[in-house]
C-alpha cells in the first residue's frame, strides 16, 4: 500500500496557485477599469472578469475533486492562463 494524496492539503495548494495566478490579472483589470471610468466607457465586461477571478478559488469543482487529476482539471485556463501543472 502506497502513500495517498492529502486532498484537503492539495485543495489548499490549488487555491493558493489560483490566487497567485489571478493577482497580476486583477491588477491589470484594475488599471483597465480606471481607464474606462475616465472615459465613461462601459465597465461591465471588466467587472465580470474581475468577479470570475475573485470567485475562482471557491469553485465547487475544487471541493468535489476526489483525485489529484480531477483537481488539476479545475484550472480554468480561460481566466487564469496556462496551468502550473502542465
Amino acid at each position: 500500500m502506497g502513500f495517498g494524496i492529502d486532498m484537503a492539503k492539495a485543495r489548499e495548494i490549488h487555491k493558493a496557485n489560483i490566487r497567485l495566478a489571478r493577482k497580476p490579472k486583477l491588477e491589470a483589470l484594475d488599471v483597465e477599469f480606471q481607464k474606462a471610468q475616465e472615459t465613461s466607457a462601459d465597465t461591465s465586461a471588466i467587472v465580470a472578469k474581475k468577479n470570475a477571478l475573485r470567485d475562482a478559488p471557491a469553485d465547487s469543482g475544487i471541493t468535489s475533486a476526489s483525485t489529484a487529476d480531477e483537481l488539476k482539471a479545475q484550472w480554468k485556463t480561460d481566466i487564469l492562463g496556462s496551468s502550473p501543472y502542465s
